[in-house]
């Protein structure tokens, strides 16, 4: 099982909004005679690919696999029957699949051919490499990345509205690779009017587009801006609430042709549902505070991402949430040159 994670590992990136999958057969004398993992979302998943190299070598074989084998049609056709049909003796998994249209009736169908099935083997380290998949499936909403950089006096701006780059070269090559995985990267509109950032992964190769989001309830977003000058690299969209004016509307109707998807917000629950729904799975929250205290304070942040630096920016800077923050934790520390980054996951009763 440890290395049919390994295999999905090499999916990060391409699979979304799928999961990572890897898939490894084995034969009677322990020997592994079939390798394989899902490689992008709409083509073949890895149980197909580790059978397809196992060929009649299957037959009598263990099948470990990271996720439950999936039973309906969607851009490809069921696991589950091809799997029964290759004649293996036994399937390993992992976890079941969170998917409604599968938990539990991909491994049913393998029972009903007379095929020994378990699970929970390495459970823990399977859903942890698809926390986004799973944070879809069972709360309908992207699985949500806080993230900040913060001075050692815990500020993160000079001041309001003023650019502070606080990061290194080794954290910038860390948060830009982050960047390349995601499928979403989120900011306010104040972060948008004081750094005009591109939101773009840079150093770092993305397999596919990357969606930027923008939470501007106002329409103050530029069209000038420097997110309109990279729609190559993917969608922007601007989450607004519904316009009540002539002016509000004027104002859409030129970030729209500034190439902007105008979002009409309802609660914030509801806008992360209607992205989750478009495809986004995974979306890291960069800033900046105001849209931070939003996400934590409705209890939409999975994963904190704390980038410390050495620097002191004194009492009239800005500051962040306060810390320590409630249900954070175990956390981890990275040192990346002069930078830590700190690091945890949020615990909650559910």
């Amino acid at each position: 099982m440890a290395r049919a994670l390994a295999l999905a590992e090499r999916g990060r990136g391409r699979t979304s909004p799928n999961p990572m999958v890897g898939a490894v057969l084995v034969d009677g004398d322990g020997v592994v005679v079939g390798r394989g993992f899902h490689e992008q979302a709409g083509g073949a998943h890895a149980e197909v690919h580790a059978l397809r190299d196992a060929g009649t070598r299957a037959r009598g074989a263990t099948l470990y696999c990271t996720l439950e084998p999936c039973s309906h049609v969607g851009r490809t056709g069921a696991c589950a029957p091809v799997v029964a049909d290759s004649g293996v003796a036994r399937v390993v998994a992992a976890t079941g699949d969170p998917n409604p249209r599968v938990n539990g009736r991909g491994l049913e169908i393998l029972r009903s051919r007379g095929i020994a099935v378990s699970t929970g083997v390495l459970e823990t380290e399977s859903r942890a490499l698809n926390a986004p998949f799973f944070c879809v499936m069972t709360r309908r909403r992207p699985f949500i990345t806080m993230k900040v950089a913060m001075s050692a006096d815990h500020r993160i701006a000079l001041r309001p509205g003023v650019r502070t780059p606080l990061t290194g070269a080794s954290a910038f090559r860390l948060i830009h690779r982050d960047r390349a995985e995601v499928d979403a990267i989120a900011v306010g509109s104040s972060t948008v009017l004081a750094d005009d950032p591109a939101l773009t992964p840079r150093g770092a190769f993305r397999y596919r587009p990357l969606v930027r989001v923008v939470f501007d309830s106002r329409l103050r977003t530029p069209p000038g801006a420097r997110l309109f000058s990279t729609l190559s690299s993917g969608p922007v969209i601007i989450v607004s609430s519904r316009p009540t004016s002539e002016r509000d509307e004027k104002r859409g109707e030129v970030l729209a042709a500034a190439g902007a998807d105008i979002l009409v917000a309802g609660t914030l629950g509801e806008t992360l549902e209607q992205l989750a729904a478009g495809g986004i799975s995974s979306m890291i929250v960069e800033g900046g505070t105001t849209l931070h205290r939003a996400f934590w304070d409705a209890g939409f942040v999975d994963r904190v991402q704390m980038y410390m630096t050495p620097h002191r920016l004194g009492r009239d800077g800005l500051e962040w949430l306060p810390l320590p923050l409630p249900g954070l934790g175990p956390v981890t520390r990275k040192l990346l040159g002069a930078d830590i980054l700190i690091e945890g996951y949020v615990h909650r009763a559910d």
